[in-house]
This record gives C-alpha cells, structure tokens and sequence, in this order.
C-alpha cells in the first residue's frame, strides 16, 4: 500500500484550517510511533496576530492529530477507513515556551503507551530547532464514524 506521506489530510478526519499537520516524516507500526512537522503560517485556526504566532497550548492539538494519523496509517494497513478519535484527558504536558512563531516548523513524535478496548495511551513531544519545547500524554478514544464533527 502507498502512502502519500506529504498529505496527511488523507489519513486524518481534519480539513481545511483544522489540519494541523503538513508532513508525516516516518512511522514505525511495530513500535507504534510516528513523527510529523506542521508549518506554523497565518492560516492556522490557533494563529494570534497579537503574538505572530500560535500559543503554545495549542500543541496538544498537534500531538493529538499526530496520534490521528498514526491511528490512521494502521487502519489503512488492515483495510480500513480512518475513524474519528476524541481526546478524554490531557496530563503531563509541560510546556517550555510561549508560541510556536510564525514562520517556523515544529516537529511532533508520537508513541502509543498503551490500550484497552478502544482507549488509547499515548505520549507526545514537540520538538522546535532539535529542542524539546512541550510534551504530554493524551487518552483518546476512537469512534465508529470517520466523518469530524
């Protein structure tokens, strides 16, 4: 099976300005673990014009949309559409700095920790210039449908 690595939008629900993700760099399904860049630019729906660029916080949004590719890409591998996730808790996430600047490229990894039934552990890092600036674990469920609300 192909995989368009540069278009995530084909393994994840998201559209639009929703996207958070602009390339996926690898993926290792035996070790459950995927990285992926996002372009920080304008057009992202966290983007604050009073900061030039998108707080911080948001990231969790971008490790959880990692996770949704990953979840993705498996499904895909045994036949199956890309299913919707929600995220049921975020804990552990510390964050270092204050926004990702426009104009910059931040790299997220993903590892999946754990899983029981449809309930998935996973643990996330966002990496700005090689330099670790947030990491979180994320509980998510994955849902029937593959269409987002």
């Amino acid at each position: 099976m192909t995989l368009k690595l540069d278009c995530p939008g084909s393994i994840v629900p998201h559209k639009g300005k929703m996207l958070l993700l602009s390339r996926i760099i690898k993926f290792n399904l035996e070790e459950q673990t995927l990285c992926a860049e996002y372009d920080i630019t304008e057009n992202c729906i966290f983007y604050n014009p009073v900061i030039k660029g998108v707080p911080a916080y948001a990231g969790f949004e971008f490790i959880a949309q990692a996770v949704s590719a990953l979840c993705g890409i498996r499904g895909l591998m045994s036949g199956e559409e890309p299913k919707i996730g929600y995220i049921l808790s975020v804990s552990s996430m510390q964050i270092d700095i204050n926004f990702f600047q426009a104009g910059s490229t931040v790299q997220i990894n993903v590892k999946e920790s754990g899983c029981m039934d449809q309930v998935y552990n996973f643990e996330g890092a966002i990496f700005l210039e090689g330099k670790k600036v947030l990491e979180g674990k994320l509980t998510v469920i994955e849902a029937g449908s593959n269409k987002a609300p």
